[in-house]
Order: C-alpha cells, then structure tokens, then sequence
C-alpha cells in the first residue's frame, strides 16, 4: 500500500516538472520568434533607407 502511495507522489512530481518544462519551452519558443521579428523589421528598414 505505501508503495502505491509513494508512486502516485513521485508521478506527480514528474507530471508537476513536465508541465514546469513545457512552460519554460515555451516561453523560449516565444522569445526567438519575437526576436527573429525584430530583426526582420531591421532588416527591411535597413534596406529600405539604401
């Protein structure tokens, strides 16, 4: 019985750091897109002013 016990805590655990993971991956995903736009639009000023 405990060892149940203890593999639905230490699921939850894993289930917890996968979803603090994804998050993380996210955010990540969405800063090198935005960053990507930025120098985009750089770029196209930039050739734009030659």
């Amino acid at each position: 019985m405990a060892k149940k016990q203890k593999e639905k805590k230490l699921n939850a655990k894993q289930e917890a750091y996968a979803r603090k993971q994804e998050e993380s991956g996210k955010k990540v995903v969405a800063w090198i897109f935005g960053g990507l736009i930025v120098l985009a639009i750089c770029y196209i000023i930039y050739l734009g002013a030659s």
